[in-house]
């Protein structure tokens, strides 16, 4: 169980990774488009229709931070509570409480345009943090979790 917790921190942090090449990707595809004369506005968003280089990075970033990453997550918090590591399920936690944030910001940055900023620095948060929680989980020698009996020492 400890190198499946392993995998699935790992995960996260590649999935943030993604997030942030699918996101660059569709807008500078989108910047292309408006400079080549493509014109966005509500009519052309709600129309479905627009088809920029790169539009399918938003449905990336959209589908994979909705649905993809907090599955994940919610599957490490239940993988730490069969984990032989110390504070997995603390770290696994911790991780899913900052998806939901992530998430939340996601979805109310669309009326509140400056939580994009507080979007950005959560998904740094998030990375550092799964990659913490995978590195706690690495291979152990045999013995080293135990604590060590207390030794009597002379006065």
């Amino acid at each position: 169980m400890r190198t499946v917790y392993k995998v699935l921190a790992y995960l996260i942090a590649v999935e943030v990774a993604v997030q942030a090449t699918a996101v660059v990707y569709a807008m500078y595809g989108l910047g292309k488009w408006v400079d080549g004369g493509g014109v966005l506005d509500k009519a052309v968003m709600e129309s479905g229709e627009t088809s920029f280089p790169g539009a399918v990075g938003f449905a990336v970033h959209g589908m994979n931070g909705m649905m993809i990453i907090p599955l994940i997550a919610l599957s490490m918090l239940i993988v730490s509570f069969f984990t032989k590591v110390r504070g997995a399920v603390k770290w696994a936690g911790l991780v899913l409480l900052l998806v939901a944030v992530q998430v939340s910001l996601g979805m109310f940055g669309h009326d509140v345009p400056a939580l994009g900023a507080l979007h950005g620095l959560n998904a740094l948060l998030l990375f550092g943090t799964a990659v913490y929680a995978g590195h706690r989980a690495r291979a152990v020698p045999r013995g080293a979790e135990r604590p060590e009996a207390p030794v009597a020492t002379p006065v």
